[in-house]
């Protein structure tokens, strides 16, 4: 019996592993050359070929420092271009889940699971697993939770997408390396107390859990398997948007993430590490693009750290750029300002749309009767927020005239003059015009009357979305002025972009479906 059962045990482990060395090294004693054994695939969710676009026209307009008179968006520059469909076996419009399995496994799926077949019988093997089965070491980060959609796409095989208490379990299961990111949002059954908790669970398999950035700086190499998750989350336990980071400070970036996953993970046998923007899907549901432009360039900020590490490994490096699906339908162009584009107006934005929210709920709260509450109570708040504000008559006529002297000045003035002209003409067009400030008063009223009271119908659902009325006709109203539209609340069938750095990057060239990406990446690597 004992022998019957190292048997088993022997074929369970030892044999897949010899598999996979007899792929990797055939395929390499048969001449060919190449095979990438780090790879980093980033997944921004949402992230079509527009918002990389906004992303890398906002730096341009504003030259950030920051970014070190670099104007473009690192992820754009890679040799290697493509585009990808992302339609799944159930609609042309996919969700997270059926995105996210169609790129970890290399099969479509429907709407809704994660990991498995149509019918949620036949679970798929990931890429992830593959490569944790030859040895590699296996990250996975995001700035959502870490049982949400796309992460689970790489280590869970679920029916349905919903149920995350499952999915956290099997994250605490997995054997992966190094989680990253936001906490989780079900460790805990919410059908059954006398399950175990996930994260509990996760101890027990030999995990450490760091919790915030003290938590992460304390992770050294040889720390074993981790679970490193944001201190500063939100009611999602997901990771704060960047532009509310900025705002408060003292949050770990998603780069800072994946230079710990790099110092964790780096070793002579290789590793895959998924990295996740997932908080620019959310902004574009929102019709935020201010919020998903400052998430794409954190995004784009990671990226760099990983062409940093190709740097030193140049011959077995593989990074791959792309997105699950496009969000919004963002368009860069908007019929009210025809064929002007001003998105240096995106720059007065300091605060999210769910920001907004949460203090727009302390407002209602303060003002349970609508006889006793008006919008200009609020008008410090947007302006604070999304830096549009009303202008009073007088000081517009006064803005007017200054403005057109300025333009009369002669041709040795017009440097000097430039910079204060260019500030009056932002000023000028952040100030709402009649027609948006009767959008924000209707926009108010629905705000403050009970969502279960609110207007239903499809005109409704046109103009609102299931969004907060007054916070998403305030982001709106800033994109329109800045050039940029949308068409959507939901997800869109545009194709979206995917790029290639290092070895193997130049068959990511051309058109093709996404469960192509997951091909690419195991031919490349050889792995099995």
């Amino acid at each position: 019996m004992k022998t019957m059962a190292l048997g088993r045990r022997w074929s369970r482990i030892v044999l897949p592993a010899l598999l996979c060395v007899m792929v990797v090294g055939g395929a390499a004693f048969g001449g060919e050359e190449g095979r990438a054994k780090y790879v980093f695939l980033f997944i921004g969710d949402g992230m079509g070929v527009a918002q990389r676009q906004a992303a890398e026209l906002y730096v341009a307009a504003l030259k950030e420092p920051a970014r070190s008179g670099r104007d473009r968006l690192l992820m754009n520059t890679f040799p290697s271009q493509g585009l990808t469909a992302t339609h799944d076996l159930t609609s042309v419009i996919p969700d997270s889940s059926s995105a996210g399995t169609a790129i970890s496994t290399g099969f479509r799926t429907r709407s809704g699971v994660v990991g498995m077949d149509a019918d949620a019988k036949v679970p798929y093997e990931t890429i992830a697993e593959s490569a944790k089965k030859c040895g590699w070491k296996v990250g996975i980060l995001t700035t959502v939770s870490l049982d949400h959609a796309t992460p689970a796409a790489f280590y869970a095989h679920v029916p349905s997408r919903g149920h995350m208490y499952d999915i956290s379990l099997q994250l605490a299961r997995s054997g992966f390396d190094y989680f990253a990111g936001g906490q989780l949002m079900e460790p805990v059954s919410k059908s059954d107390p006398d399950k175990p908790n996930a994260l509990e669970e996760a101890k027990k398999n030999g995990y450490t859990v760091a919790m915030g950035r003290a938590g992460l700086d304390a992770l050294k190499p040889g720390i074993g398997k981790t679970i490193a998750m944001s201190a500063n989350v939100d009611q999602f336990a997901a990771m704060y948007f960047t532009v509310d980071q900025a705002r408060e400070g003292g949050h770990v970036s998603l780069a800072d993430y994946l230079v710990k996953g790099i110092e964790l993970l780096e070793n002579p046998e290789g590793f895959f590490i998924m990295v996740e923007g997932g908080r620019i899907d959310w902004a574009c549901h929102g019709n935020d693009a201010g919020a998903a432009i400052h998430d794409t360039l954190a995004l784009d900020e990671a990226v760099a750290k990983a062409v940093a590490f190709s740097r030193k490994h140049p011959e077995e490096t593989l990074i791959v750029v792309t997105g699950d699906h496009e969000t919004g339908g963002m368009a860069l162009g908007f019929a009210g300002t025809r064929y002007t584009f001003s998105i240096d107006k995106i720059q007065r934005q300091k605060m999210s749309y769910i920001q907004f929210n949460s203090r727009l709920e302390e407002y209602k709260r303060a003002h349970n009767s609508t006889a006793d509450a008006k919008l200009e109570d609020l008008m410090p708040l947007i302006q604070e927020a999304f830096g549009l504000y009303i202008m009073p008559d007088e000081e517009k006529a006064v803005l007017t005239k200054t403005v057109a002297a300025g333009k009369t000045q002669g041709a040795s003035d017009e440097v000097k003059n430039a910079g204060r002209d260019a500030e009056l003409k932002l000023k000028s067009g952040m100030a709402l015009s009649d027609l948006e400030l009767s959008v924000l008063r209707d926009a108010f009223k629905q705000s403050m009357i009970g969502r279960k009271e609110r207007v239903k119908d499809d005109h409704a659902y046109l103009v609102y979305g299931n969004e907060e009325p007054l916070t998403v006709k305030l982001t709106t109203i800033l994109n329109n002025k800045a050039g940029l539209a949308w068409t959507s609340y939901s997800h869109t069938g545009a194709p979206v972009q995917t790029s290639a750095l290092g070895t193997g990057a130049e068959q990511f060239n051309g058109y093709y479906h996404q469960t192509e990406i997951h091909r690419k990446i195991m031919a490349i690597t050889g792995l099995r």
